[in-house]
């Protein structure tokens, strides 16, 4: 995914679903460097990860 596009997604009031590894998660925010992002699995555990844009797929 490109930087542009988790910009629109973290702007948008719409569900957008994302996976990270085939799992679906939430991104929280896009980190300053530009190529990680901050993100959660969608679900009762907030426990939140930083992970490579490029790994993030949107369905």
């Amino acid at each position: 995914m490109d930087v542009k596009r988790i910009k629109q997604i973290l702007s948008s009031s719409s569900d957008i679903e994302v996976r990270y590894n085939g799992t679906s998660v939430w991104i929280d925010d896009l980190n300053e460097d530009g190529r990680t992002a901050t993100v959660h699995l969608r679900g009762p555990l907030e426990e939140r990860s930083e992970v490579g844009i490029d790994e993030l797929k949107e369905i």
